[in-house]
């Protein structure tokens, strides 16, 4: 299991950078401070398409069965949708309550993010 962790850390990682590369131009250029959590969805629909297949096949490679076809897939964007929910959650907060730059958020709403979204994945999606 720290193999997985250490894997999911590192896929983690890089989707949260595919996320941000998203999610901070528009909030500099397209939304407005206080409507940056209109940015979220953008973000999270390119970091979830290239998380599946980070994860799918290298965090949780060789745990537990593969099932063809879009259950699987299907799970994986509600386990996601879960942590977009939290993302979304902590920077409307952060921005649209406290005042905070767009960037100030990311940091605790990816934190939070991931752990939940490792132990769903782990034990509903890739079980």
């Amino acid at each position: 299991m720290l193999g997985q962790m250490i894997r999911f850390g590192i896929a983690g990682g890089i989707s949260t950078l595919i996320y941000s590369a998203v999610y901070l131009p528009l909030t500099a250029w397209v939304f407005p401070r206080e409507h940056a959590v209109y940015a979220v969805p953008f973000a999270f629909a390119v970091a979830v398409t290239a998380g599946f297949f980070l994860h799918s096949r290298w965090s949780f490679k060789g745990h537990g069965t593969r099932r063809r076809g879009g259950w699987q897939q299907a799970q994986f964007v509600g386990v996601q949708a879960t942590g977009m929910a939290l993302n979304a959650i902590v920077t409307w907060i952060g921005t649209a309550h406290f005042g905070l730059p767009a960037w100030a958020p990311l940091l605790p709403a990816v934190a939070l993010a991931t752990i939940v979204t490792f132990i769903l994945n782990r034990w509903l999606v890739f079980a």
